[in-house]
């Protein structure tokens, strides 16, 4: 993984919009839609498409913009076996009964309505199945790759402990023996991205919003519900050098008054545990951007990065480059220019079809970003 050695790096968090003719296909949720008739042709256009704007906006570590899921997580529904469709789930809405929906019942019940994806539950043996779809994303996105001159490439793939609460277990007998099943399946995905060259995003929202979404667990009861999702995280990756893994976490939550948001300070050290080469993580948007004074009393483990979001997904407002470079500015000064990129806090379309942030206002955002490192690597390298 390159370091921000001659300038900052500029990178985001997956998700991208899609554009409208593929948008229609990827929500049906079943990716076999992808090869039928000039459907497959469709995909690929739209990944070398994507990845051309990213260069064109001046991002220099790109993906697909996950072009061939559904969202980040549900993708998960046909690429794992020993899975079947959870009839008795009815709508979940996780955010009434969590932290934020108690303070805040009349905002989340508007603004949050349950969600209707099809959920599966496991009752038997966990395996990989998802190789052609994997393949199929791998291709193209190497395809679109060529002759476009990016410095690194990364493809997300979720953590095990968001497939856990996604999909629910009727199967083992325990819920951590469940856990690292998942872990061990997943392991295959995880190691395909990278054996072809690539780097692996872990995406891994819920290590922490745990805590917001059960109102009855203390920092500590999170931080050792944490610990074991870590523990088959890492079992999952042990094959695969850090320095090809990126980590990336967020709190699950885009527009929303988010005062219960968990701190930085109560789960750094365990962030850092994580087999990765990289960080990835909210530090743009108002709850979470003083974060940066964290690093002064946290030591950043050598070699390793941190990729701060300093361009947010839950605001229209389009960050100013100058916003920007001194959002880049505070991190470099307190853990060196050549361990941070620039990213985003979050994806900007983690499911097909999310209207919170106009795709325009994210391509703005977006290049606001590579004119806000290209700001800040003037002035740290200035001398």
């Amino acid at each position: 993984m390159r370091h921000s050695v001659e300038r900052i790096l500029t990178t985001h968090a997956g998700s991208l919009p899609r554009p409208p003719e593929l948008l229609d296909l990827v929500k049906s949720g079943d990716s076999a839609v992808f090869e039928e008739g000039t459907n497959a042709e469709r995909l690929r256009d739209a990944v070398s498409a994507i990845v051309r704007r990213q260069h064109a906006l001046g991002i220099d570590v790109v993906d697909d913009g996950e072009y061939g899921k559904p969202s980040f997580v549900s993708y998960i529904n046909e690429r794992l076996g020993g899975y079947e469709v959870d009839t008795r789930a009815g709508p979940r809405n996780q955010w009434l009964s969590s932290r934020e929906g108690r303070s805040f019942p009349e905002f989340y019940a508007q603004t949050h309505p349950a969600s209707t994806h099809t959920h599966m539950i496991c009752t038997g043996p966990i395996t990989y199945k998802g190789h052609s779809q994997l393949k199929r994303d791998i291709v193209n996105f190497k395809a679109a790759l060529q002759g476009v001159p990016v410095e690194e490439a990364f493809m997300p793939a979720i953590s095990p402990s968001n497939i856990e609460d996604w999909q629910k277990n009727a199967y083992y007998k325990s819920q951590e023996e469940y856990l690292f099943a998942i872990a061990e399946a997943m392991r295959e995905e995880y190691q395909a991205i990278v054996d072809a060259g690539l780097l692996v995003q872990i995406d891994d929202p819920r290590l922490v919003t745990y805590y917001i979404i059960h109102p009855e667990a203390s920092i500590e009861d999170c931080r050792k519900w944490a610990q074991l999702r870590i523990a088959a995280l890492n079992h999952a990756l042990r094959d695969i050098a850090p320095e090809k893994i990126r980590f990336h976490t967020c709190y699950g939550i885009n527009v929303g008054p988010r005062i219960h948001d968990m701190e930085l300070k109560d789960i750094v050290d365990l962030i850092l545990t994580i087999r990765a080469g990289a960080y990835s993580f909210e530090a743009a948007n108002p709850r979470h951007e003083h974060e940066w004074k964290v690093w002064k009393q946290v030591k950043l483990p050598d070699g390793k990065i941190l990729i701060p979001g300093v361009i947010s997904h839950s605001t229209i407002l389009v960050e100013h480059p100058e916003l920007v470079a001194d959002r880049i500015i505070r991190y470099a000064e307190v853990v060196g220019r050549e361990n941070v990129i620039a990213g985003s806090d979050c994806g900007f379309a983690t499911f097909a079809g999310s209207k919170e942030v106009h795709p325009s206002i994210v391509w703005a955002k977006l290049k606001a970003l590579s004119d806000g490192a290209r700001i800040a690597s003037k002035q740290l390298w200035r001398s």
